[in-house]
């Protein structure tokens, strides 16, 4: 389970606002890519947190509310499936990131980042904590806010464009989602760079 251990070691270094940072989104073949920032008190307690993927999706929208009230300050934002195409997803997920920390109502005066890469163009000091979510207790709860605001916006698309199933899979691909773009074609929201070998 997450714990403040990270938190901690910045604090004592002096720093006063801690940001976890996460994403969601990477692996889709269609939609953006999210991330969320969040710094919370030092002695905040949330009950059942962790890493969005070991959560079901009722446990993650039962603490998406109670993250949020109980946070400092946090900041969701995209990249959209445009941006994907042209820098690739990586720096898309770099431009997320950045735009999540920029969007904190407090600035953070450092971030941990999930993962082992430090985002291009970052603004702030941090480091990078491989399987993050899973350790630190403020990278767990930007997962469940970047994971549970990506989901939401793929039940949008799922009205708009029906055809594809995207209340049930979120965009990944799935057996179905994959014989759907074939019958259908792409949507305006695919990431055709995903799709090359799968159209061939």
């Amino acid at each position: 389970m997450p714990d403040f251990s990270y938190e901690k070691g910045a604090r004592l270094s002096g720093k006063k606002f801690i940001c976890g940072v996460d994403e969601a989104g990477r692996g889709p073949l269609a939609g953006p890519v999210c991330a969320a920032a969040v710094i919370l008190p030092a002695d905040c307690e949330i009950e059942g947190l962790n890493d969005s993927k070991k959560l079901t999706e009722k446990a993650r929208e039962r603490l998406f509310p109670i993250i949020m009230e109980k946070a400092v300050a946090y900041s969701i934002a995209f990249a959209t499936v445009e941006e994907i195409e042209e820098h690739n997803i990586l720096n898309a997920t770099y431009f997320a990131m950045n735009r999540a920390i920029e969007g904190l109502s407090t600035k953070a005066d450092y971030a941990l980042i999930d993962g082992n890469r430090v985002p291009t163009g970052i603004s702030v000091p941090c480091e990078t904590v491989v399987k993050g979510d899973f350790k630190s207790c403020s990278i767990a709860a930007a997962s469940i806010l970047a994971k549970v605001s990506r989901d939401n916006l793929m039940l949008e698309y799922a009205e708009k464009y029906p055809e594809y199933n995207f209340k049930k899979h979120k965009g990944y691909g799935t057996a179905e989602h994959i014989a759907l773009i074939k019958e259908h074609g792409l949507s305006p929201i695919h990431r055709p760079s995903f799709l090359r070998k799968i159209l061939l």
